[in-house]
């Protein structure tokens, strides 16, 4: 499987660009190589580009109330749906004036539109006015239930050590697991002390906030997702042969538990390793991954290697049930739009979202499921900094704007989507049909 698609001597282009992603051509695919490519495509010269207006935030980032992080690590490039997005009160918007520079040279990239009175907008107004008279508290819940979590990888930890007890390590790999998944609510919003916890995986949340906040949740689905890019050549849920053929495709769906157990220490390794040999990204906060081993060589008095070996055994755990839950959670079925797929000629960013999305209908009864399992998923990625406490709140203005707009709000079960992603894997012709043209069977 190469990136390198051509036809008929042009490259393939993405459903919702002018032009194929440079960072595609090249590899390994990283979240540095995907800014890079993004800096190429979207022709912000250098300074943040808001539709067609360039601006310069430079002066601003360190006063920026998510952090300045969010504003150094996009310079260059196209932010307008992650600022919209983001931004759901309307202060951020106004002050927009001070830092304007001039009016882009080319039109956008993107095929997205954000039209005021256009679906995104007119449920944001809704969602803006919600959330002035809504109670906050469910958040409080959400911290309680991140804390619960975290605290029980150590407990496991150390009971499957000291106890030499494989279901106690299991367990532990299972709230390591959750700790990932929880912790995702976290590196949505400013900053703050638990989206370090996310990289006690051994992942990184900072690459994470461009592969998943920056890439996937405003590009799904498409060849512009990053989180879909990184998997191939060993996963591939584009419909199309010039990408993985029908063995390919076969090999895919076969190999991809053993996928699931390398994806924690796989992408540290794929850090060091490029670390080692072009440029640095390792930060210091990777050094929080090996906390956990130390805690359980130090705790527990066994001997380093069976620390270790207990350390491996949770760790794999976690990143199979980690790999499981997000790979299945509401993104890969035939029925879901891909890139290649037809697509409905509103191309409003919000009804982009709903299309790429069948949500997880039988978590709902849980605020520990939705929050472990990706649960809300199209408010979540409709407005992601939102604590998923908050999103449950939401449904009477997602469902009306969906009745005005004739959209279906599509739900299923876990054991469903794990179907469907199979069935993506092996998928390889194009559905003709654009999303809205027929019912969800």
């Amino acid at each position: 499987m190469t990136p390198n698609i051509k036809d008929d001597g042009e490259w393939r282009v993405s459903g919702i660009s002018r032009n194929y992603p440079s960072y595609r051509q090249n590899r390994p695919i990283t979240s540095e190589s995907w800014l890079e490519g993004k800096n190429v495509d979207d022709e912000a010269e250098g300074l943040w580009r808001i539709n067609d207006t360039l601006y310069d935030l430079s002066d601003f980032a360190a006063r920026h109330p998510g952090g300045s992080s969010w504003i150094e690590c996009t310079r260059g490039t196209d932010i307008t749906e992650p600022f919209e997005s983001h931004h759901i009160e309307e202060r951020a918007r106004g002050m927009l004036s001070k830092f304007e520079v001039r009016k882009a040279a080319r039109p956008r990239n993107y095929k997205f539109t954000l039209e005021e009175n256009g679906f995104y907008m007119t449920l944001k107004r809704r969602v803006r006015e919600k959330l002035r008279k809504i109670d906050y508290s469910p958040t409080k819940k959400t911290e309680f239930l991140h804390l619960g979590i975290l605290v029980s990888v150590f407990l496991f930890s150390w009971a499957g050590t000291a106890l030499d007890s494989l279901i106690f390590k299991g367990l532990a790999g299972l709230a390591l697991c959750w700790v990932a998944t929880s912790t995702h609510n976290y590196f949505h919003q400013r900053d703050n002390w638990r989206m370090y916890t996310f990289n006690l995986t051994m992942m990184n949340f900072r690459n994470w906030r461009i592969s998943h906040a920056l890439s996937h949740h405003v590009y799904a689905n498409s060849l512009h997702d990053l989180e879909m890019s990184m998997f191939e050549p060993f996963l591939c849920w584009i419909p199309d042969r010039h990408y993985a053929s029908k063995t390919q495709r076969l090999i895919s769906v076969i190999i991809s538990p053993v996928v699931y157990v390398v994806l924690f220490q796989g992408q540290f390794l794929i850090r060091l390793v490029l670390s080692l040999t072009k440029r640095n990204l390792l930060r210091w906060d990777d050094l929080i991954g090996f906390s956990l081993p130390i805690f359980i060589y130090l705790s527990t008095g066994v001997g380093l290697l069976s620390a270790l070996l207990s350390w491996e055994i949770i760790i794999s755990v976690g990143s199979f049930i980690f790999g499981l839950i997000g790979l299945t959670a509401a993104h890969h079925d035939p029925r879901i739009l891909h890139d290649g797929d037809a697509q409905r000629q509103d191309f409003d960013w919000g009804l982009y979202q709903v299309d790429t999305i069948i949500d997880r209908g039988d978590i709902k009864w849980s605020d520990l499921l939705v929050l472990t399992h990706f649960g809300e998923h199209a408010l979540h990625h409709l407005f992601p900094t939102l604590d998923h406490g908050v999103l449950k709140h939401l449904y009477p203005e997602l469902r009306q704007t969906m009745k005005e707009f004739d959209v279906e709000l599509r739900e299923i079960n876990h054991w469903s989507h794990i179907k469907g992603q199979n069935q993506q894997l092996l998928r390889i012709e194009k559905n003709p049909i654009p999303p809205g043209s027929k019912k969800l069977k």
